[in-house]
This record gives C-alpha cells, sequence and structure tokens, in this order.
C-alpha cells in the first residue's frame, strides 16, 4: 500500500515525520509518501492556501496513491476544502483519507461528494505519549482494516468531529447529511463557556436533530473558567441534548490523545 501525507492546515514536525517514516520501514506493509509541502512553514499554515491546495490535489489524483493520510490539524483545512472539492479526478475516489481535529472540515465535505474518510490519529501524534501506539492504529486500519482498531461502540452507521470544527462547518457547502448517524463528538483547550456555546449551535442546527444519537468523546485540557463553570462537559452536552430531543448515548473512545480510536464514515451517494 502506497499512503501519501499532506498537511493541509499547520506544518508537519520533521521529527514526527522521520519517526513515523522509521516505523513504517520496521512494519513493512507499506511505503510512506510524505510530501514537502508538509514541512513548509508561513505564519500559521503548512505553506501558503495555494501550496497546500496544489499538494492535496496532487496526491489526491495520482493513481498510484492508495491513501492520504493529513499530517496534523492546527487551523487551515478550511480555506482550501472547497478548491479540493473541485472538479475531483477519477483517482481521488479509489483512495481512503484518514484524520481527525482540523481535518473534519475535510472529511465532512469528502464524505459529502462521496469519497471514502474516516476520523483516526495522525502523522504528528506520534510525538503523544503512547503516539507510536495511536500512529501503529491508523496503520492497521489503513493497511488491514483491522476491526480492532475502530471505536468500540460502533453498532451502526457513525461519524466522528472535533465539536468546534464542527460546529463551525455547520450551514456551509462542507456540510454533510447527519441523517440516521450515530454522531461522536471530542474537543482539546475550549473553555467550557465555549463547549456550551458550540453545543447551542450544534443541536440548534436541524440537520444535526437528524442523528441518531449523540456520544461524547474526550473533552480534555479545558482551561480554568473565570468564574467557575458549574458542571463538567458531560452535563453540558447532556443538557443541550436534553434541551433539543437528540438521544445522548454515552461515552466515545475518541479525543486529542493516543488513545484516539477509528471511526470510518458511512459511504455516501455523490
Amino acid at each position: 500500500m502506497r499512503i501519501a501525507v499532506v498537511a493541509p492546515s499547520s506544518a508537519l514536525s520533521e521529527v514526527a515525520a522521520d519517526r513515523v517514516q522509521a516505523l513504517v520501514a520496521k512494519r513493512g506493509d507499506a511505503e510512506l509518501v510524505i510530501h514537502p509541502q508538509c514541512l513548509l512553514r508561513d505564519g500559521h499554515f503548512a505553506g501558503s492556501d495555494r501550496l497546500r491546495l496544489n499538494a492535496l490535489r496532487t496526491v489526491m489524483a495520482d493513481p498510484r496513491i492508495d491513501a492520504v493520510w493529513f499530517a496534523r490539524g492546527g487551523y487551515g483545512s478550511n480555506r482550501i476544502a472547497e478548491g479540493a472539492l473541485a472538479d475531483l479526478p477519477d483517482a481521488a475516489r479509489a483512495k481512503t483519507y484518514l484524520g481527525y481535529s482540523d481535518a473534519g472540515f475535510l472529511l465532512a465535505g469528502f464524505h459529502k461528494a462521496g469519497l471514502k474518510v474516516a476520523h483516526g490519529p495522525m502523522v504528528q501524534d506520534v510525538l503523544r505519549s503512547g503516539g507510536e501506539v495511536a500512529v501503529a492504529r491508523s496503520l492497521d486500519w489503513l493497511v488491514r482494516r483491522d476491526p480492532a482498531t475502530l471505536e468500540p461502540g460502533i453498532g451502526g452507521p457513525a461519524m466522528a468531529y472535533n465539536l468546534t470544527v464542527l460546529s463551525n462547518l455547520l450551514g456551509t457547502p462542507l456540510e454533510p447529511d447527519f441523517s440516521g448517524i450515530d454522531l461522536m463528538i471530542e474537543d482539546v483547550a475550549e473553555y467550557l463557556y465555549r463547549i456550551d456555546r458550540a453545543m447551542f449551535h450544534l443541536t440548534s442546527s436541524p440537520a444535526i436533530r437528524r442523528v441518531n444519537s449523540l456520544r461524547l468523546g474526550r473533552v480534555s485540557d479545558v482551561p480554568a473558567n473565570d468564574p467557575p463553570w458549574r458542571g463538567d462537559a458531560e452535563a453540558i452536552v447532556r443538557g443541550w441534548c436534553e434541551r433539543s430531543g437528540i438521544a445522548f448515548a454515552g461515552p466515545a473512545d475518541i479525543g486529542h490523545d493516543a488513545g484516539n480510536r477509528i471511526v470510518p464514515f458511512p459511504l455516501a451517494a455523490s
């Protein structure tokens, strides 16, 4: 299997790139092609919008590439998402696309266009505590579709997103059809009042009210609120689900950590 790595958001660490290349070489079951664009820096971004889009479009159109693995999150994939979806080359439809966090903008739009996408650990995650296990999980799924890599509560069509990203893509051309979906959300480094605000927006959306259920992954590195916020992220999510009539189905094993599990999206008609 030939897996291309591109960075549609922020730049990939050279240390992370080298470590994952070494892991892949040791496994011997795949070839990792890290696009040079991944290491570019243009302020916050891994190169300009034009360069990031060109790199993504290049690997999408390359028939020698079997899967596209997003390098990391950060911010910026939304700025190129519509361009990536324009006039899709035939080769793009034969690939699988894997990532999470800011890559959720692309997962949503690509799923809507009928491409095969999944939420799961990215290359930069190798630098987390236990990160080699997370990276191996993604490779085991990409190469072998190992069922042990999957979020264990998946029982039907499912999607997983960072809450802040999901809230921001609602109402845009990237918004997919959530009808009948078991939706999982997670977040990192957000104040609880921002989680509450995002949940208001999320559960007010007619599109989200068509989900089968909503599950909460890990909400980590929450800054201290001043004044203190009563309750925790689960209480916030449960409360907004109750207000909106969305079924809250408990925890999900996803998050910004090495335990982040794979959630393949269902195939959608383009």
